[in-house]
């Protein structure tokens, strides 16, 4: 028997290591099935791999994300479909709304919470269109899977401080919207400043679309 021996070297903080999520895990009864349905939905196949006695991986990954899905045979003991609130990030819920549904997928209304801060559990107090202000965070639509595993979209348009350490966007759509707020908001600044031409405007932009995906207070 082998003691191990103790690490002398000063223990490292936990908030000071990056801990990304990689991979979530969802069960499903027909690996098949799932694999065709997801990637109907336009998501990326990026592994199909068997192992003896049946042991099989697949891994997918939704268009914009880092982190992927795995499910398969005999990767997880959980019941299939009992995955739930599973949230896609989504500029316009109204659009990705309609995008799914156009690749056959029964969608839910989109809808807010009577609460107005996160959704409750299952379909308790949904109440129908987005949120009225179409606040960040606030808009949702959910679906499922053949398994019922559920899912939904969540319109994000602009991040809670502290969310994200740099602008990053997901698609040409997304920076395209992100560029066009800040084009409208540039020209009022310009009208601000006496209606001149500001020579300036890229490290405005620059300032304005930073501030706006990190939660901090906008340029004027």
């Amino acid at each position: 028997m082998t003691i191990q021996e103790h690490n002398t070297q000063p223990a490292t903080a936990a908030n000071d290591i990056d801990m990304k999520l990689e991979v979530v895990v969802i069960p499903v009864s027909d690996v098949d099935r799932a694999k065709s349905f997801y990637t109907g939905l336009g998501w990326r196949l990026d592994a199909d791999v068997s192992g003896a006695d049946g042991f099989r991986v697949v891994q997918v990954t939704p268009r914009g994300s880092p982190c992927s899905v795995i499910f398969g045979s005999n990767v997880t003991a959980a019941v299939p479909g009992s995955a739930q609130g599973l949230h896609l990030i989504v500029s316009d819920i109204e659009m990705a709304h309609a995008a799914l549904a156009a690749h056959g997928v029964e969608m839910s209304d989109v809808f807010h919470d009577a609460g107005g801060v996160f959704h409750h559990k299952g379909t308790d107090q949904r109440l129908h269109g987005p949120h009225p202000s179409r606040a960040s965070y606030g808009s949702f639509a959910s679906f499922t899977d053949p398994d019922g595993n559920g899912w939904l979209f969540q319109e994000v348009t602009t991040r809670l401080p502290g969310r994200v350490e740099a602008a990053t966007f997901s698609s040409a759509a997304d920076l395209a919207n992100a560029l066009r707020r800040a084009a409208e908001a540039h020209g009022e600044h310009e009208k601000r400043t006496g209606g001149k031409h500001d020579e300036a405007w890229p490290d405005w932009y620059a300032e304005y679309m930073v501030s706006e995906q990190s939660g901090s207070t906008l340029p004027t």
